[in-house]
């Protein structure tokens, strides 16, 4: 069945939207983006004249695809090489969604993206539809065929389930940068001191290398073994600079809320260190440099201004 104009520009006015839910869902731009798409195919084949609701349509359709995805998501990270951890997406990405409220704000950053991996696929959906974007338990329900006791019951577990008891400082561009600025600084200076100063005493490095490049194969935790690994990593000779294609340059950018370093060769982004700012200082850096989880980060890094470098690495 064609799509008219009208359907076909009704269905990019949601493209936004599915995108946002999708990738709190999946933790996976590119993941989000191929379940958006899938959703636009199954939108062109359908019987169109028949949904009185194309906003809720479009959601269930998403939301069931999302389900199924995050089932068998988990029987592929038991076979993952090294840690997970979730896609960065950047400051100005429409993929971010809603950020109006603190709850809106902190369902996209980098640590709640990471905790909710901890929860079944159902309460995934359910907390990432009510707390993110305002869905009454009644309209979850019916998107999941659920009664409305049922999902207020799955909210619930999922709310327990990613109590942290830390609150995360919001952070503006401004701050962001300065909070780079001075953890690069601390970095390239050969001594832990300054770095030690900087991070909570908990502070853990996590990072994501996909088996493409060698990250931490488990956390670092402490801010002295921290401040040690990541002194180290910025020493130089420490890293084969083949497998980035030339030497990496050291930016501050804001990803999914938080300050971040993004390591580019050129107009490519190699890797996106994620820094978590609480009253107590950074309590984590999270490194993603598996380039399956680059590739939109490259697109909008390439189209937008970025400033100059703070750093050569290596």
């Amino acid at each position: 069945m064609l799509l008219s104009t009208r359907e076909a520009d009704l269905f990019e006015s949601y493209r936004g939207r599915l995108e946002a839910i999708a990738y709190r869902l999946l933790g996976s731009a590119g993941d989000a983006e191929d379940a958006v798409q899938e959703v636009f195919l199954r939108w062109h084949a359908a019987d169109r004249e028949h949904i009185d609701v194309p906003e809720a349509w479009l959601t269930k359709v998403l939301t069931n695809l999302c389900l199924n995805q995050l089932t068998s998501a988990r029987a592929r990270r038991e076979t993952y090489v090294g840690q997970w951890l979730p896609e960065p997406v950047l400051a100005g990405d429409r993929m971010l969604g809603p950020a109006d409220t603190v709850e809106q704000r902190e369902s996209v950053s980098f640590a709640m993206l990471t905790l909710m991996e901890r929860l079944s696929p159902n309460e995934r959906v359910v907390y990432v539809l009510r707390e993110a974007f305002g869905y009454s338990h009644a309209e979850v329900a019916e998107l999941l065929d659920l009664t409305e006791s049922n999902c207020q019951q799955i909210y619930r577990r999922a709310k327990q389930h990613l109590v942290t008891g830390r609150a995360r400082q919001e952070i503006d561009t401004a701050a962001a940068h300065r909070i780079v600025e001075e953890f690069l600084a601390a970095a390239a200076s050969g001594e832990t001191e300054p770095l030690v100063k900087l991070l909570a005493d908990d502070a853990f490095v996590l990072g994501d290398g996909g088996g493409w490049i060698m990250t931490v194969p488990s956390p670092v935790v402490g801010a002295l073994k921290v401040a040690r690994f990541v002194r180290n990593r910025f020493r130089p000779g420490t890293h084969d600079l083949d497998r980035f294609g030339g030497r990496p340059l050291a930016y501050a950018a804001v990803a999914n809320g938080h300050p971040a370093i993004v390591l580019a060769v050129g107009e490519r982004v190699v890797a996106v260190a994620v820094l978590e700012i609480t009253g107590d200082g950074i309590v984590s850096v999270l490194g993603q440099g598996n380039p399956a989880k680059l590739d939109r980060a490259t697109r909008q890094w390439a189209a937008a201004e970025h400033g100059e470098p703070l750093l050569e690495m290596w």
